[in-house]
Formats: structure tokens, C-alpha cells, sequence
């Protein structure tokens, strides 16, 4: 889709913010009788990548009715905080009639970008085994059929890499090292040093646009987070990245080392959904981190029954914390109503619950500097349930008390996340905090494979790995990787990274293997997330004195060369 020089300046002005919806006639309807929003693109032909005034994000939301709060997109962060030998990975490459190594695959990250100078990324002769980066954060020249950001293909990396100024030619960094890290641990060239999990298969990197400010100051972002994405950036790197493989015409295996603990972790949000679509397709398999959240303190939830008290959500806030951001997630058979105590004792008295776009309440404290906010969203596009945002704009430190109400229950249970570590401060935490129903988005999607991490060392898990279950129920995450002290490559050179993203990467490489096998190789030509998933959970490594599948370890520890052996068994 070209744009005209006036919707490209429309799309990058500062005051210009994105979202995705779903392709309904309501938003085309609305799109054609207004002059408030340029289509973008489509995505996966069932959703419009959009762009409009941030003033005027009010008038669609209306139009839309409360629904469209699914189409908003979230915020996302990084997740971090010998693992090949543990994963069978090391023993199915040297395995002679195996000898999988990536082959003929392509292996997908959406992150902080890559540092292509890197030798793990390179050939014996100096070219790059990268086939394409798409830097959204630049100008210049977008892929065919996006709107932003600029492509270099590995004749562009190759020019650069051969001479004497590669960033004159392909001005592309990775800044944090993240996006570096995760794609040397699943498809770093093997030398004698070190061996990504899948050292033969090739790379498509996508560097992702930082949030803009709208959405910033929607989930109440610290202003020193750095790492904070959007979720439609992340679906349009996940897009290009498949639209590549087709063009290439190979199998690809996505790693998505980011999460957020926005939206209701049940898979019904327009991102989730997304992919969850882009994960039944053949010959792609999409891997996501469950979460780093498991001992942040950031959950709580409880049931509320008629005839009893309110319920009761207890936050400690500390000194100098800012801005905090709550969500609280009901299900649609009840309506709640929600009030605030302040650590001083003024009391915001009960809100009614009506949905729509403005602020249920705005209130400025008169003995605390700090203001409270509070809106409310139902029914809920997808699941049907009501969303209730609070915000404490200035929270003073303290103890902070929420009610919540039981307008009409029927169920009765309720999910209240703060948004996960490094998007609010160190010093918040709920006082009845749980473990459960930690794991992130995307992790939380219908059909990815959720990754959590544990130890390979001690043979534990992962301390903060999130744990499941999704809010629908469903059992997460589906298996573990190794995740503590996994060795990779910055672009200052050799480290180690502990967290779900870490064990992600070592999951996506492991992946890449059984694509290779499957799809390359003739043995399951139709393989996708689906079936290696199924591969993968059969084959994984189980504790006699644990029940599986479980919330903390899911089905178990991936271990490829034992899921081999048992194919050989059928």
C-alpha cells in the first residue's frame, strides 16, 4: 500500500498515535465518513494497522463503542533478568543421522535490534548469515507493503560488512543488546567457543519502534524505561517476518522475548488473537517468554460472594514511586465498582460503573498530592468481561486501599495485575500478592508455545519464572527451557542472561531443529507450532515426584533428543 507524502507526514508526526482492529465494517465505515484516520496496512488480512491524532483517539472509541478497548494496544518490555547439553540440542546436532543443525530455516526475533558486526553472525568468508533486518525506529526505505522504517537485505549487510565503515552503509545498533543476545543463544554460528542451538539457520531481525508518549502515559510508563514497546509494533515485525519466509519460501521459528501484564491473560485481546492465527500456519512456529514476574508482587485476586464485604486490595507504595497503573479484570457475568482509601484516609467514594470512554472519575486529593482515576470498560470484546483501570497520579507512599464492589455477581472472581517489573517502581507491590496467573502476553496466547525457564545447573526452576494458569483456565506455561545463566553474545562481546526470554531463545533454536526435520527434511512437510509443540511436550523431561502438567514447570523440561527417541517408538 503506497501512502501519499501527506499521510507519511500524518503518520509520523509526534502527535499521531497507532492501533490495531479487526477488519470490521463499523471501522471502515467509520474511516470512510471521517477524516480522522489513515489505514496503514493490512495484517494478516483480518486486521487494520491505523493512525490518528491522539485528540482524537475519543471520537473512534466511541464510535466503536467499549470493545474496542482490545484494539489498544499495550506496552511491552524486554524479559531478563551449559543450557544446549540440557536441552538435547547439543546431542540431536552430533546425532549422525540427525545432524540437525538449522538448515534451510530462518529463525525470527522482534526485539531491540541486532548487532550484525558480530562473528556468530557471519560465514567463514565474512558475509552475514542475516537475510534481511527491518529497523522500524528509521527512515528511508519501508519493506514492500509497510508504511515505516527502513529494510536492509543481505546484500545491503553484506556491502557493509566487506567495508572499512559498515554503520555508514547499514546504520542499524543494537543499543541494549538484548535482541544480540537472544539471536546468538538460537542461531549463533558454531565455532569452537560457542554454538547457537540452531548454528546452520539464518536470520530476519526486527528492531522495534520505541511506545509513543500517548501510550506511555496511558500505563503510567517510568519516565527512565527505555525498553517500552507497543503491541502493534510487534505484530507488524511479526507480519514482516512471516511475509519474508514466504518470499524465501522456508520455514521460520519466531522468538518473542517480551511480555507485558497489560490485558486480561486469557488470549481474547486483538494482539493475542493475532497470534494465536499466525501460529496454526504452516511451516511457522511462534515461541513466547511466560515472564519474569513470578516473585514481583504485581498480582492479586480474590472472589467476592453477595451478602459479604467488599473485597479488599491492599497496596504498599513507596517513597518517590510516581505515577502507578492498576488493572482489575472481572468476568462477564458480574459488574463491579471500585473505591480508594489513601494512606491518610481520604476516602474516593464509591465510583459507578458505566462504561464509555471518559474518566469514570478525576479526583484530586485535598490532603495528598496525588490524584485518582478510574474508568471502566465493558463488555470486553472477546471474552465479554469489564476492565477497571485505576490510576494513582503522584501516589503518596503509604498503604493504598481498593474496594471493590459487587454490583451483580454471579461468579465472582476477579484478577488485578500492576503493570511487571521495570514498569513501575521497585517500592509498589500488592500486600496479598500471589504467584499465579503471572505469565505475560503473549505468553498468555491460544497457540504460541509458553516458555518458562528453570535451572539446568541445579535442576530447579527459575526463582521469578512466571506461572500459569491463564485466566481462561488453560494450563501455562507448556514447558520449560534452560534459563539461568544462559551464555550468549552482546555486542560488547561474550554474557550471560537469566530469565524466560533466555530460555525463549534456546526454545525458538530447538524449534528451528524440528523444522528443519519436519518441514525441510520431508518428515512432517505440514509442521507448525501445533505439531512441534506436541513433539516437544511429549518428550519433555518430568520429575517422578511431580504431577504434570502443573503451573510452575507445565508439561515439564524440553528435551529435544529425548523427543526423537520417542518418535522412533511409534
Amino acid at each position: 500500500m503506497r501512502l501519499s507524502p501527506e499521510a507519511l507526514e500524518f503518520i509520523h508526526a509526534p502527535d499521531t498515535i497507532d492501533f490495531v482492529t479487526r477488519a470490521s465494517d463499523a471501522f471502515f465505515e467509520y474511516a470512510r465518513n471521517s477524516n480522522d484516520v489513515v489505514v496503514g496496512q493490512m495484517l494478516s488480512g483480518r486486521y487494520v494497522l491505523g493512525y490518528m491524532k491522539a485528540e482524537k483517539f475519543h471520537l473512534l472509541e466511541e464510535a466503536l463503542g467499549a470493545a474496542f478497548i482490545s484494539s489498544v494496544s499495550v506496552v511491552l518490555g524486554l524479559l531478563d533478568r551449559p543450557a544446549l547439553d540440557a536441552a538435547g540440542v547439543s546431542q540431536v546436532q552430533s546425532q549422525p543421522y540427525l545432524s540437525l543443525k538449522g538448515r534451510g530455516v530462518l529463525l525470527g526475533f522482534v526485539d531491540t535490534g541486532i548487532d550484525y558486526t558480530q562473528d556468530v553472525f557471519r560465514y567463514a568468508d565474512g558475509t552475514s548469515k542475516i537475510q534481511y533486518i527491518y529497523d522500524q525506529t528509521a527512515g528511508g526505505k519501508p519493506p514492500a507493503g509497510f508504511v515505516l522504517g527502513h529494510e536492509y537485505t543481505k546484500a545491503d549487510i553484506d556491502a557493509a560488512l566487506a567495508s572499512g565503515d559498515p554503520y555508514a552503509l547499514v546504520p542499524q545498533r543494537d543499543e541494549d543488546g538484548h535482541g544480540t543476545f537472544l539471536a546468538s543463544v538460537a542461531a549463533g554460528g558454531q565455532s569452537e567457543e560457542f554454538s547457537g542451538a540452531a548454528p546452520d539457520a539464518e536470520i530476519i531481525a526486527v528492531k522495534l519502534k520505541k511506545a509513543r508518549p500517548l501510550y506511555r502515559e496511558k500505563y503510567c510508563v517510568p519516565a527512565d524505561q527505555e525498553n517500552a514497546y507497543e503491541s502493534s509494533a510487534v505484530m507488524v515485525g511479526v507480519e514482516y517476518i512471516i511475509r519474508k519466509a514466504r518470499e524465501l519460501g522456508r520455514p521460520v521459528a519466531i522468538c518473542i522475548g517480551l511480555g507485558t501484564n497489560a490485558g486480561g491473560h486469557d488470549g481474547y485481546s486483538v494482539f493475542e488473537e493475532y497470534l494465536s492465527g499466525v501460529s496454526i500456519q504452516k511451516g511457522v512456529c511462534l515461541c513466547a517468554a511466560a515472564g519474569n514476574e513470578a516473585e514481583a508482587r504485581h498480582h492479586t485476586g480474590g472472589v467476592l460472594r453477595p451478602g459479604e464485604p467488599p473485597g479488599q486490595v491492599d497496596l504498599k507504595v513507596g517513597e518517590n514511586a510516581g505515577d502507578v497503573y492498576m488493572a482489575v479484570w472481572n468476568t462477564v457475568a458480574d459488574r463491579l465498582s471500585v473505591s480508594v482509601r489513601s494512606p491518610s484516609g481520604e476516602l474516593v467514594g464509591r465510583v459507578p460503573a458505566r462504561p464509555g470512554v471518559s474518566l469514570a472519575a478525576d479526583v484530586k486529593l485535598v490532603l495528598e498530592a496525588a490524584r485518582v482515576q478510574v474508568e471502566y470498560h465493558f463488555p470486553v470484546e472477546g471474552s465479554g468481561g469489564q476492565l477497571t483501570v485505576i490510576r494513582i497520579l503522584g501516589a503518596t507512599p503509604g498503604v493504598w486501599n481498593i474496594q471493590l464492589h459487587g454490583d451483580i455477581l454471579l461468579n465472582g472472581s476477579y484478577q488485578v495485575w500492576l503493570p511487571m517489573t521495570g514498569f513501575v517502581a521497585p517500592s509498589v507491590e500488592f500486600l496479598a500478592a500471589t504467584p499465579d496467573y503471572t505469565v505475560t502476553s503473549p505468553g498468555s496466547a491460544v497457540g504460541v508455545i509458553c516458555c518458562g525457564a528453570y535451572d539446568s545447573a541445579s535442576k530447579s526452576l527459575y526463582a521469578k519464572s512466571s506461572r500459569g494458569p491463564a485466566w481462561d483456565g488453560r494450563i501455562l506455561p507448556d514447558l520449560t527451557a534452560p534459563g539461568v545463566g544462559v551464555g550468549g553474545i552482546y555486542p560488547y562481546g561474550p554474557g550471560s542472561m537469566s530469565g524466560t526470554s533466555a530460555a525463549a531463545a534456546v526454545l525458538a533454536g530447538v524449534c528451528a531443529l524440528l523444522l528443519q526435520w519436519g518441514v525441510r527434511e520431508g518428515n512432517d512437510p505440514a509442521m507448525g507450532t501445533y505439531q512441534i509443540r506436541a513433539y516437544l511436550i511429549r518428550g519433555c523431561l518430568r520429575r517422578p515426584d511431580m504431577a504434570y502438567p502443573n503451573n510452575q514447570w507445565g508439561y515439564g523440561s524440553v528435551q529435544l533428543m529425548q523427543s526423537f527417541h520417542l518418535m522412533r517408538e511409534l
